[in-house]
């Protein structure tokens, strides 16, 4: 017989806008010993611009220069300061005047994390000499750490417990996103019914793209309607935008001539990986590799976006009735950036329980 799954809770405070923070290392030795048993765990953030990297991409990667190294490159192409129409907080209709003198302009770090395939919730091996990597790309505004929290969850396995097939309206427009947690679609009240019914009290929602599917992705960030409906389409019409945008400076007028201010920028961003890649001694490494690969700009590889992602499940620390577990701002959303050959898309849902 197994024990019960182990939830633990942990606040964390970055250290700069981008860090990279252990959370197996800031656990307390009695939270560490109580998790060590378990062969498995699931990692959740309730944030959307701070998260973790599927295991497979992290094993490939490396040590934290690896990691660090293949961020800081979707960091580099959605720079910090560029022309994000989320971060016009006079057009952000949705805050009142005190919200907006103290809300980030932080466009940068959600496209960031979606790009560079971040996840709120990640299933990993839990090996007690293996770090469990938390990527912050908004740790600090206005010169003050944010605190940010998590969940590590530890189990021994993972059972299937019920299947759902979804299908979601999708318009005719050959890029768009649609957000799943849009109370005019039920697809979450469906999750929901689908827990309850179920009595899963530790477990997640795995949300993947049917096999039929394609041209299309699944992330969890906020879908906030100019973030969504502007910036990302922008990307997936133009994955160097914003890159190209900070770097006008390479020429005189980069409007007149948007092929050659693609290429500049390409040239900025190609010497800024090298840097990285010579420094860190990546040459040849999936990291090279990869970065070799965005550059020829299709959008189906330039976004790491996911066919999948994962929500959780909890009775929560207060002992109430199960349910999705997601931070304030957290939305499924699926994007497509070409036109699907129906006018719905189909998500295949699977709740599993952790025991």
């Amino acid at each position: 017989m197994f024990a019960e799954p182990l939830e633990l809770t942990l606040d964390v405070v970055p250290r700069a806008r981008f860090d990279m923070l252990d959370l197996r290392g800031r656990l307390s030795l009695e939270d560490r010993h109580a998790l060590e048993p378990f062969p498995n765990c699931v990692c959740w953030s309730s944030h959307t611009t701070a998260g973790f990297l599927d295991r497979s991409v992290t094993s490939r990667l490396g040590p934290n220069e690896g990691i660090a190294a293949y961020v800081d490159a979707f960091r580099t192409i959605f720079p910090e300061g560029a022309p994000y129409e989320h971060d016009q907080l006079d057009r952000r209709t949705e805050l009142n005047a005190a919200q907006r003198r103290v809300e980030p302009r932080n466009g940068d770090s959600h496209l960031a994390f979606i790009a560079a395939g971040l996840k709120t919730c990640v299933a990993y091996s839990n090996r007690p000499d293996q770090p469990l990597c938390f990527v912050d790309l908004d740790g600090v505004h206005a010169g003050r750490a944010r605190r940010r929290r998590t969940r590590i969850i530890g189990y021994h396995q993972e059972e299937p417990v019920a299947r759902l097939r979804i299908e979601v309206p999708i318009s005719p427009h050959p890029v768009d996103s649609v957000n799943l947690k849009d109370p005019r679609l039920g697809i979450y009240e469906q999750l929901s019914d689908l827990v309850a019914r179920h009595g899963v009290c530790k477990g997640r929602v795995r949300l993947a793209l049917n096999e039929t599917e394609h041209h299309a992705g699944l992330t969890v960030n906020e879908y906030e309607t100019l973030l969504m409906r502007h910036d990302l389409l922008e990307v997936l019409r133009d994955p160097l935008r914003f890159a190209v945008e900070k770097a006008r400076h390479a020429i005189a007028d980069p409007r007149a001539v948007p092929a050659k201010t693609l290429d500049y920028a390409k040239y900025d961003l190609v010497h800024i990986v090298n840097r990285l890649v010579d420094r860190l001694g990546l040459r040849e490494s999936l990291v090279e590799r990869l970065l070799s690969r965005t550059l020829g700009v299709p959008a189906a590889r330039f976004l790491r976006m996911k066919r999948s992602v994962s929500l959780l499940v909890s009775d929560g620390e207060d002992g109430n009735r199960a349910g999705l577990v997601e931070g304030t701002y957290q939305s499924t959303i699926l994007v497509q950036w070409h036109r699907a050959p129906r006018p719905t898309r189909l998500v295949d849902a699977t709740l599993t329980r952790f025991v």
